[in-house]
């Protein structure tokens, strides 16, 4: 069954919220920190309990981070990303595919930099024994001794819930790495539907939630209706992912050949035109909405430089803006939300 946030439907509680979080926005900037450089900086945010102010544009660890025999390109962006303030460095175990690069290349530059990131991975076994091998694999190719995040990756069903949190399940690896300070801090992350995660979070006080989050998340099962004021009353550090929708958000995409988008999962709902919004009104949305930080996986140093940039330039949008900026979205919302209507087991 589909769920669909319509003007009609909760134009008033919509309205509230934006309001709300627009005020909640307003008090992290206020009490932000503003790190000394030449020109102007990016602004950080609390990282809900776990005492780390998060640059408010993050790395993700996919893009060009996450492809085979990309040393070249993807090592420079994360160093990059370091040099102008990005604190918070996001990755997983299944990026890259078996070899997992994405660890691989964070990893090159973790061997020098350790401490200037927050280093985030994921496990998506759904056991504890499988997860306990993918972080002692993690923290080997990341060249780290300790994750300052380790979480539950892609939390989309109950039946994912009832398989981590099972006897044997992933929850009891996630709470004895974190006993034995292999990590610092708990997390689960999703995108495909809000009720499992909320579900998760009132099982287990996780320190930070990963979550999807985009001017589209209106239109269809949002996220923003019940699962962030959820975090928000956890304390919990709350991530913003799926920002662009992997590009399909955007006005400057181009979708790939119709024959090509079915041959991948993401095919699932076929773009066959661009998007209606450009990447500042992307970015600047998520960061309006009470969130500590988005992350976005770049193609290149020149993606990265430009996201920052936005990033530094960033002021809390209006209610009427934020509505308008959701109307622009409406006609691709689906194409933006692919990954919340592929079937799931």
């Amino acid at each position: 069954m589909r769920q669909k946030i319509t003007e009609s439907g909760s134009d008033r509680s919509r309205r509230e919220f934006i309001k709300t979080g627009s005020a909640a926005t307003a008090a992290l900037l206020a009490s932000a920190a503003w790190p000394q450089a030449a020109g102007p900086a990016m602004a950080t945010r609390d990282l809900g309990r776990t005492g780390h102010k998060v640059s408010i544009f993050s790395l993700g660890g996919q893009g060009a981070i996450e492809r085979p025999n990309n040393d070249a390109v993807a090592v420079p962006i994360v160093e990059r990303a370091l040099d102008l303030g990005v604190n918070y460095l996001d990755t997983s175990s299944i990026y890259g595919g078996p070899d997992r690069w994405s660890e691989r290349y964070i990893g090159q530059v973790m061997k020098r930099r350790r401490t200037e990131a927050f280093l985030a991975s994921k496990t998506k076994e759904r056991t504890r024994d499988g997860s306990l091998r993918m972080i002692e694999r993690s923290l080997t190719l990341l060249n780290t001794d300790h994750l300052d995040l380790w979480q539950l990756h892609d939390i989309g069903t109950q039946q994912d819930i009832d398989q981590v949190f099972a006897k044997g399940g992933a929850v009891e690896a996630l709470v004895e790495a974190r006993d034995q300070k292999m990590v610092r801090f708990l997390g689960i992350t999703g995108h495909h539907r809000p009720d499992a995660l909320m579900e998760g979070i009132r099982r287990l006080p996780f320190d930070c939630v990963l979550l999807a989050l985009s001017a589209a998340d209106v239109h269809h099962f949002s996220f923003q209706e019940r699962l962030l004021p959820l975090a928000i009353e956890k304390r919990m550090g709350i991530i913003g992912m799926k920002v662009t929708g992997r590009g399909r958000i955007l006005s400057s995409w181009t979708p790939p050949p119709v024959e090509q988008q079915r041959r991948s999962w993401e095919g699932v709902v076929i773009a066959n035109g661009p998007g209606t919004i450009g990447m500042r009104d992307a970015m600047h949305y998520a960061l309006t909405l009470p969130v500590s930080t988005v992350i976005i996986g770049c193609d290149s140093v020149a993606q990265l430089e430009e996201n920052v940039q936005l990033a530094r330039e960033f002021a809390p949008l209006s209610a009427r803006q934020m509505s308008a900026i959701e109307a622009k979205t409406a006609p691709v919302a689906k194409q933006a939300l692919f990954f919340r209507f592929f079937e799931r087991a």
